[in-house]
């Protein structure tokens, strides 16, 4: 089961999770090189995965999905973010969007636990997709960088 209302608490509230998404990243000293990528840009990915969540975790298009976190490796890749950088910022995300929910204090019955559970669990498998995606798409570009160097 599925929680339809906290997927739209997070959609609905994107622009604060967003925030504090980049606060966490700014202030992150093990991410030197991702901190230094422009607001305008970490915003929007942030916001694109906030805006696409309920359509991803319900019926996620895997090959949409695994192109454009591929091309986010490779463009990872090219701006010189190290790999750890590129796949803690995803673990930012998810991590705030967790917390967002948690603080709303919702009312916590076994049915709203068991969602929550549940949507966890589920948010979860997305991003280590989204990871896995992520590292390929970052793969390929060192790749092809060390053989155009060879």
């Amino acid at each position: 089961m599925l929680s339809p209302t906290l997927i739209h608490l997070i959609e609905a509230h994107e622009d604060v999770i967003v925030r504090n998404v980049l606060r966490a990243i700014r202030h992150d000293p093990s991410l030197t090189q991702l901190s230094k990528l422009p607001d305008q840009e970490l915003r929007e990915r942030g916001q694109e995965i906030m805006k696409n969540l309920s359509h991803w975790l319900t019926q996620g298009n895997q090959q949409s999905l695994a192109h454009e976190y591929e091309t986010v490796g490779r463009e990872r890749f090219e701006a010189g973010v190290p790999l750890h950088e590129a796949v803690r910022a995803l673990c930012i995300i998810r991590n705030k969007m967790i917390e967002f929910v948690d603080e709303q204090g919702l009312d916590r019955d076994s049915v709203q636990l068991y969602a929550e559970e549940q949507f966890e669990r589920r948010l979860t498998r997305f991003f280590d997709d989204l990871m896995v995606h992520l590292v390929r798409g970052y793969e390929t570009a060192w790749r092809h960088a060390a053989h155009l160097a060879a």
